[in-house]
């Protein structure tokens, strides 16, 4: 029997805001008017024949439109929701947490119709019907009516439930949402134009595993920093939301929170804790390279093929020794990669990776440092994750994999193709080559996130009065200001120092057979091109007439080399255009330069 629309649902909805487990709600059928995407989301209304009522889709039911189980004029069964004001207007809307499809397409829009007087006319065997006047109310109405009809002990039960993360947005009012610290950053101090301050911010998770950033500024950092602690469990509440930065974010959402001195935090006691699902992306291992010395973390997942000893460390900020210690995994790409697990990983589960190394186990680790070392590399931070063979899809087609072929595989490491004076490279600077004309043709490149390409080409133009170069702290390499008396500022390090360096930052026009292009060029890229140091570059400027400054830029100009560039978008004066990076820098090898030409025209002729 076929499910039909539950009558007065949306009334239903309208009177239970906010349902908690403890509702007894009647079961909730509606049907799907209007459905579009917006974004990775989808809005529709939902309708009871009766009503109608703005609606918007859990992104993470997004999938079930996709593969066709909710349709437009279908009906589906609501098991949980949210019921939102829409700021500055005198309406509601639903979002929808958790729902099921319950019918395909109906051929049109269910609607109900009041009971009507039916008239005989005498002589005749026809019925006739009266038209009715239909009275239609707002969500707003509907719900004021039967709040002023509801006693107050009544109102006083529809209790404020806990919200899923996945379920927040910047519209919406009160929430209040059960999390796990998994992630908590120190204290740091900041100065600009409104004055001096401090932030810091947690990684939160709930019971689904969906994460969100807090940041907290000044009085809210002073007053939750202590409060917070790793791997507690807490009621939050009063906090505000805004779309991510995706250049900072850490954690896989939209939106991030801010918690003023206002918001509530409650640890939550006596209760059984939970442990929120790990939830995973990974990258290939083969796909590493343009995550090489960038601030995004990766999820990788391997097998592990070898784990060395522990080793020790000595961490030159405060002479501390710390443990280390490597292993080597493998996936379906054929490549290996090292990762260096670090402090309690390295001795706890480090250990017990080396017990089983022999049965070949899969690691999954979430957030991990991608870097240039040994070409391509990995390494731990404070809030890896690792798990052992985990139960999850991804472990179990590697494992399928490793024990048919992946065994008698000959595997090569990531990173082997790298030649050693490349830095920040990323990948092989044989892949992904093109042209500058490749690049330069094709406006849209970047616009999603920025793209990575290797090109053969040659320094052709340095404009010599540009400021090529800029003060830079000693220490951590940030811009210093001249401070008040003597000396340099530095905002990072947040101290003075009585010197300072000069540090590369220049355009450049680079040319190959094709083209031309002006690319970006930072420290240590333009050194080994321009063959000195800002500093040395700086002395034979200010030395004499300036020739031997003209020389030693001529000299840079119109040798080959090899580039790792990156191509992402910028506004300049309202209008958008490409920047164009270089991320690194090699010499040609004109033995590996001739192979990679003969297998490209090898390659042509097939």
């Amino acid at each position: 029997m076929a499910k039909s629309v539950s009558p007065d649902a949306i009334s239903v909805i309208l009177s239970n805001p906010t349902p908690d487990s403890s509702t007894d709600l009647p079961e909730i059928v509606v049907q799907v008017l209007d459905m579009k995407a917006a974004g990775n989301r989808y809005t529709f209304n939902v309708s009871d024949g009766k009503l109608k009522l703005k609606t918007m889709l859990q992104s993470s039911l997004s999938s079930e439109v996709i593969n066709g189980n909710i349709q437009n004029l279908g009906l589906i069964r609501i098991n949980d929701y949210t019921l939102n004001d829409i700021p500055n207007k005198n309406e509601k809307y639903l979002i929808v947490t958790k729902c099921e499809a319950v019918s395909p397409p109906l051929e049109a829009e269910f609607k109900v119709f009041p009971p009507s007087t039916e008239v005989k006319i005498e002589g005749s065997g026809n019925m006739m019907k009266p038209k009715q006047e239909v009275i239609t109310k707002s969500a707003a109405q509907i719900v004021n009516e039967q709040n002023k009809n509801m006693a107050p002990s009544a109102r006083m039960a529809m209790t404020r439930r806990v919200h899923p993360l996945a379920s927040l947005n910047p519209y919406q009012g009160n929430w209040t949402i059960k999390v796990r610290v998994t992630a908590k950053g120190t204290m740091r101090t900041y100065k600009n134009a409104k004055g001096e301050g401090c932030v810091f911010n947690v990684e939160l998770t709930d019971e689904d595993g969906t994460q969100i950033q807090a940041t907290m500024f000044s009085e809210a950092a002073r007053k939750f920093f202590d409060i917070f602690q790793m791997g507690k469990v807490y009621y939050i509440s009063k906090g505000t939301l805004k779309v991510a930065n995706k250049q900072y974010k850490t954690v896989e959402n939209d939106y991030e929170m801010t918690l003023n001195e206002y918001s509530q935090v409650e640890e939550a006691v006596n209760e059984v804790a939970f442990i929120p699902e790990t939830k995973f992306s990974f990258v290939p291992i083969d796909q590493l390279g343009p995550y090489v010395n960038q601030k995004e973390l990766v999820d990788v997942i391997g097998v592990v093929q070898s784990v060395s000893p522990t080793m020790s460390i000595r961490r030159k900020i405060d002479n501390e020794s710390i443990p280390k210690r490597d292993i080597v995994i493998a996936d379906d790409t054929k490549k290996t990669v090292v990762i260096s697990l670090w402090s309690a990983l390295a001795t706890d589960l480090g250990q017990k990776l080396l017990d089983m190394a022999d049965e070949s186990p899969v690691v999954a680790i979430k957030s991990l440092r991608v870097s240039d070392f040994q070409g391509v590399s990995l390494s731990t931070v404070s809030k890896s994750i690792i798990e052992i063979n985990p139960e999850i899809p991804d472990s179990q087609k590697l494992k399928s994999w490793y024990s048919s072929e992946g065994k008698e595989t000959s595997m090569e490491a990531v990173g082997s193709s790298f030649s050693p004076s490349m830095k920040a490279g990323g990948r092989s600077l044989y892949t992904d080559r093109v042209t500058l004309d490749h690049i330069t043709s094709n406006p849209s490149l970047g616009e999603e996130k920025p793209v990575f390409y290797s090109t053969r080409a040659s320094m052709t133009l340095i404009k010599p009065d540009q400021t090529m170069s800029y003060r830079a702290c000693k220490t951590c390499n940030k811009k210093v200001t001249e401070a008040i008396g003597s000396g340099y500022w530095c905002e990072g390090c947040q101290k003075s120092e009585t010197d300072c360096s000069l540090r590369y930052i220049l355009a450049a026009k680079f040319s190959d057979v094709t083209g031309g292009a002006w690319f970006s060029v930072f420290n240590d890229e333009a050194e080994k091109m321009i063959g000195c140091s800002a500093d040395e570059l700086d002395n034979l400027k200010s030395q004499g007439d300036g020739s031997d400054y003209q020389l030693q830029l001529k000299k840079a100009t119109w040798v080959p080399y090899l580039f790792r560039v990156s191509v992402q978008p910028r506004e300049y004066n309202n209008e958008k255009r490409q920047r164009f990076t270089v991320r690194s820098v090699a010499p040609v090898d004109f033995a590996a330069e001739s192979k990679f030409l003969l297998e490209e025209i090898s390659s042509m002729k097939a």
